[in-house]
């Protein structure tokens, strides 16, 4: 009888971890304790784009400010939405597409030159990044430039390393994403 306890005891620690591992891994139960906090940076990315940096610049804010295509919907929902700045939940695809981590991030913007991001809720306590937005004589350069912070010490750090790749992928994957359809928007004008 001892043994049927132990076991239901493993089991519940078990699904009790799991789902710990589930909640903070999509971002529903972020952890923000603010004790042993440690940061790193994320960036910088560069990209060079064949277009004017207004270009740029609307084709990073329109899923923010404008009306967002079918794929963006299924990425972006605005929250609340002010003159320069919008709440927003960002979905995105997490351990091979089985699941989906969602952040809540405040979005300013600064036109032409500038677009910060801070994280409200997500995997991690805390995120600011931004993309710098600077005209060139060929296009723009965007920057992409942040820190991620994360509780815990070590514990933590080690959350941190593995957070951080996947965050930055995201991130290159949203430039590419900027680059191909601020230079499609630039030859039909």
């Amino acid at each position: 009888m001892v043994w049927i306890g132990a076991l239901a005891a493993a089991v519940v620690t078990g699904t009790g971890a799991a789902a710990g591992y589930l909640g903070l891994v999509t971002g529903a139960l972020p952890l923000d304790v603010g004790a042993g906090r440690r940061s790193r940076p994320l960036g910088p990315q560069a990209v060079d784009i064949a277009a004017p940096r207004e270009v740029v610049f609307d084709v990073i804010a329109q899923p923010y400010l404008g009306r967002a295509t079918r794929a963006m919907r299924e990425k972006v929902l605005v929250l609340e939405r002010g003159s320069d700045m919008v709440l927003a939940a960002h979905r995105t695809p997490v351990a091979g597409g089985r699941l989906t981590a969602t952040t809540v991030e405040t979005v300013r913007f600064s036109r032409p030159e500038r677009v910060d991001f801070r994280l409200v809720r997500g995997p991690v306590p805390a995120v600011t990044e931004s993309f710098t937005l600077t005209e060139q004589e060929s296009g723009t350069r965007l920057v992409y430039e942040g820190e991620l912070a994360t509780d815990l010490w070590r514990a933590g750090q080690w959350w941190g390393g593995l957070v951080a790749p996947r965050w930055e992928a995201t991130v290159a994957a949203s430039l590419a994403s900027v680059r191909q359809e601020a230079e499609r928007r630039e030859v039909l004008r």
